[in-house]
């Protein structure tokens, strides 16, 4: 058994390292690794009793349920285990928070676990994202109706820079340095008297990507078998048999690609939303939602080569940033949530969306 596992911790350091492939270990990569893995392997057949270690692996093997990169190691989790960053993380002290969040709710819920993971994902999205969303929008509205004074500023700080550029003879490079230096400080001035620097409306980011992160590096560590319950159950068996419709297993991939291409969409949604939304963008953001849309897209195949509780947690938290985004267009929940009113509000938000998606994807000829 000892055996067994080492192996598996050494395949999956070679493929982390760049070879994604599932070729494999043979004595001739071993050799080009250097003289460790050799003291390694001697280390290892003195344990074995100095049993022949490779042909026994190439007789006995089994095609795994996942590929060898997403299966990852399971000595990432073991005592004195070598392994590289991924297996850091998946050890570290925020996804062995994570892991007991999604215990605690699995036992506290009595949910099978596709309950379990969608209402953990609901419950975080609704007690920690959305909040941060709506400081985002707020930021962000007070941000936008200070543009007429700002604006103003800049045309009058543009006068007057030219005023003494010509009465000191400055050349063009001191006087544009000079307008910009005077400018950026006095919009400065502005966020600070306004307390919306347009820095804050990032903290969404700072959050929900490490948290999403997390929580997917523990539900990998559920799905491989390297959690146990405190009585001492094996967390993958449960998930073995806690899913649901065509999907019972949650511990192997949807061959159906249904769950993979569902993320993709969803999140295509979401960009889609926000490119209507905006009137006249700038090309840097049209740059930002083109690289976006192919995330989106390239989010398909990575979902279909990971478990499927990690996929089912993308789609109920990409479902969730969906919804999430079309409540906060909501003239009354904006209002309850204190968010100024800006030039760019409607009071018809819903019925918008609907006449520029329609115009944008369906009249079009």
């Amino acid at each position: 058994m000892r055996r067994a596992v080492w192996v598996e911790g050494c395949e999956s350091l070679v493929l982390e390292s760049g070879d994604l492939g599932s070729a494999p270990i043979n004595t001739d990569m071993l050799c080009r690794m250097g003289g460790r893995w050799q003291r390694l392997l001697s280390t290892l057949q003195l344990r074995t009793g100095g049993l022949p270690l490779m042909p026994s692996l190439r007789s006995s093997a089994e095609p795994p349920a996942l590929p060898v990169w997403a299966v990852a190691s399971v000595s990432a989790v073991a005592p004195g285990g070598a392994g590289g960053w991924f297996e850091a993380l998946a050890a570290s002290a925020p996804v062995r928070a994570a892991e007991e969040v999604l215990l605690g709710a699995h036992a506290a819920s009595g949910l099978p676990w596709w309950g379990s993971i969608l209402l953990t994902t609901v419950a975080l999205r609704g007690a920690v994202t959305l909040p941060l969303a709506a400081y985002q929008h707020y930021i962000l509205a007070k941000v936008e109706n200070l543009q007429p004074e700002i604006k103003n500023i800049a045309r009058h700080l543009n006068h007057e820079v030219a005023v003494y550029a010509s009465q000191l003879g400055w050349s063009k490079r001191i006087t544009r340095l000079t307008y910009l230096k005077n400018m950026r400080r006095l919009v400065s001035e502005l966020y600070v008297r306004d307390n919306c620097h347009p820095f804050k409306a990032t903290l969404l980011v700072w959050i929900q990507f490490p948290m999403w992160i997390f929580i997917s590096v523990a539900l990998r560590n559920f799905s491989t078998g390297a959690v146990h319950t405190e009585a001492g159950f094996s967390v993958q068996e449960q998930l073995a048999t806690g899913g649901i419709l065509w999907f019972p297993d949650l511990t192997l991939l949807d061959s159906t690609w249904i769950l993979p291409v569902s993320v993709g969409v969803t999140n295509l949604l979401i960009v889609e939303i926000f490119a209507l939304q905006k009137i006249g963008m700038s090309r840097f953001q049209k740059y930002v939602t083109y690289f976006v849309r192919a995330v989106s897209i390239l989010m398909i195949p990575i979902a279909a080569t990971v478990p499927s509780s990690i996929v089912l947690y993308w789609l109920c938290s990409s479902f969730m940033g969906l919804s999430q985004n079309l409540l906060l267009r909501s003239p009354r929940f904006r209002r309850l949530c204190q968010i100024p009113l800006t030039k760019s509000d409607s009071d018809t938000p819903y019925k918008d969306l609907f006449a520029a998606f329609y115009a944008k994807f369906i009249s079009r000829k």
